[in-house]
């Protein structure tokens, strides 16, 4: 049985201890916001913190972490108030949205020990692959980001609305799917 801390609660696993933190993480604790990209810890979709730091989750055995605390992306903040998750809205960052949860995680990681980063060193710390290209925006982000967490003024877009919000959820034009000829 391994134990360790999953976003401040505790956890106790009856896995192998070989298991990757990954697949402990969405088939046994339902944390589905962390992704499975190449399983090589290549691309950096399954980034999570182990005790602060950045980690590829899919290359971390949850033997190895016995007593860590591990932080997903639902653990980063119960409403996405985050400076960076807002950041990542403002910034109009996410595509295919795929990778975002790990580019997240890598971002908040970087922020905490270099607090204004320099695009050198944000171009350094977040090697995540983005399929969609959106490295531009990314980075962008990441400095808006720094300026509020430095103190600067607060990021003026609103989190995207609660599915639950029925005025908001009207709001949005539904998409329907273009008709094939025949």
């Amino acid at each position: 049985m391994t134990r360790f801390t999953v976003n401040g609660d505790p956890v106790h696993y009856k896995m192998d201890p070989q298991t990757p933190l990954l697949w402990a993480l969405r088939d046994a604790s339902n944390l589905t916001g962390t992704k499975y990209g190449c399983g090589q810890g290549q691309c950096g979709a399954c980034t999570v913190h182990v005790d602060g730091v950045a980690r590829r989750s899919c290359q971390v055995t949850i033997g190895a972490i016995e007593g860590s605390f591990v932080t997903t992306i639902e653990g980063l903040t119960s409403d996405r108030s985050h400076p960076v998750q807002q950041a990542w809205v403002a910034e109009s960052v996410p595509q295919c949205g795929y990778c975002q949860s790990g580019m997240i995680m890598a971002a908040v990681a970087l922020l905490a020990r270099t607090p204004d980063p320099s695009d050198q060193q944000i171009d350094q710390a977040i090697t995540n692959l983005c399929r969609c290209g959106t490295y531009p925006r990314i980075r962008k982000a990441i400095h808006r980001a720094s300026a509020v967490i430095r103190g600067g003024d607060p990021i003026a877009a609103a989190p995207p609305p609660d599915i639950s919000d029925a005025d908001a959820a009207a709001a949005v034009p539904a998409l329907t799917p273009p008709r094939r000829k025949r």
